[in-house]
């Protein structure tokens, strides 16, 4: 549903990349998309795949009528200025920008008592840039619905998408998907530290971690039972996986995990109002 469409990344690192990615494999041509950078290197990376790329807003975003908003927070409302004046009427506005409330960007893009009314938020993670990401979007109510699908149809080239009610449900999705693939990774150090401590050489511990983790989300996945289930059948009584999940309950890791996810929300509810 995207071939009428041309949409412009205002920025062009590492999640404008994976995006374009998905939406090339999906079948958009090379012509349905521009680029504003600033990175001379990232700039001549775009210019070599055949991708139309200017290091500075011009008359060519003009002619984007979906733009991808992928900047850092902090710079968010300076670029905001320099993009404003290419705004045409319903340009629809796709922001991955951590923590910038979307009546923000409504208010830097409108002209005073009009915010700019089409801003579709979205939360992606890392796991973006191999086509698994997970997502959550929102949108202003003037949003139509044409545009809901449009912003569906961009981050679903990349992965798993969830439509949530507000700001506050986008602050908690970076708090689980957004951050949590850092979690993740930590575990992983955890299991993989633990296993060679335990004996073992860092390629077996890696190579079996990687797989349990796999492993594991894939069983989740492909279940009907409830986590809770999945996890007494691995628990023996008096076993030593119930030996190593005492551990865990004595050292609170249930709540930490949630602790963890909390200072997220808060983190991000804090970059909203400091850039914001």
């Amino acid at each position: 549903m995207l071939e009428q469409h041309k949409i412009g990344f205002i920025g062009g690192g590492n999640m404008a990349q994976a995006l374009a990615k998905g939406l090339l494999s999906n079948g958009l041509p090379k012509s349905s998309i521009h680029i504003v950078e600033v990175n001379p290197d990232s700039l001549a990376a775009w210019h070599a795949q055949g991708i139309s790329a200017r290091a500075s807003p011009d008359n060519a975003l003009t002619e984007c009528d979906i733009w991808v908003l992928a900047v850092k927070p902090q710079v968010m409302s300076e670029v905001m200025a320099q993009v404003k004046p290419f705004t045409k009427d319903q340009t629809l506005i796709l922001s991955i920008a951590a923590g910038i409330p979307m009546a923000s960007i409504s208010q830097w893009l409108g002209e005073g008592a009009d915010p700019w009314p089409y801003v579709v938020r979205c939360m992606p993670n890392t796991p973006a840039l191999i086509g698994a990401g997970a997502m959550g979007l929102t949108a202003l109510s003037s949003v139509t619905a044409s545009q809901k699908q449009s912003a569906h149809a961009i981050m679903e080239s990349v992965g798993v998408v969830v439509w949530v009610a507000s700001d506050s449900e986008i602050d908690a999705v970076t708090a689980l998907s957004g951050s949590g693939p850092a979690y993740v990774f930590r575990f992983i150090e955890a299991l993989i530290d633990g296993g060679v401590k335990l004996g073992l050489s860092p390629e077996h511990a890696r190579s079996l971690a990687l797989a349990t983790l796999s492993g594991a989300t894939q069983l989740a996945q492909a279940s009907d039972e409830p986590l809770a289930t999945l996890r007494e059948q691995v628990t023996s009584k008096g076993g030593t996986t119930a030996a190593a999940l005492d551990v865990l309950a004595e050292n609170h890791f249930y709540e930490t995990i949630q602790q963890a996810m909390q200072a997220a929300h808060k983190r991000a509810g804090e970059l909203g109002k400091l850039f914001g």
